[in-house]
């Protein structure tokens, strides 16, 4: 079974350790509801970006946690 998980990163894509521990997930809608869920405590605690893999294979990123400024 396949496993999604997060990686966060700086804006130099140093990785960070995420200030609320993702658990494994089963499906890529599931990750991509906890981010939606902890994205703000995730900024504040240090990640300014996260990149999204499937077992080793990155899917999607870098992605902002800075929401865009209006």
């Amino acid at each position: 079974m396949a496993s999604w998980t997060w990686r966060f990163e700086k804006t130099d894509g140093a990785e960070v350790q995420p200030a609320v521990q993702p658990e494994e997930f089963t499906t890529q809608g599931d990750a991509e509801s906890w981010i939606g869920e902890h994205w703000k405590a995730l900024q504040d605690g240090g990640a300014d970006q996260v990149r999204l893999f499937e077992d080793s294979a990155e899917i999607y990123g870098p992605m902002s946690l800075h929401a865009e400024e209006a």
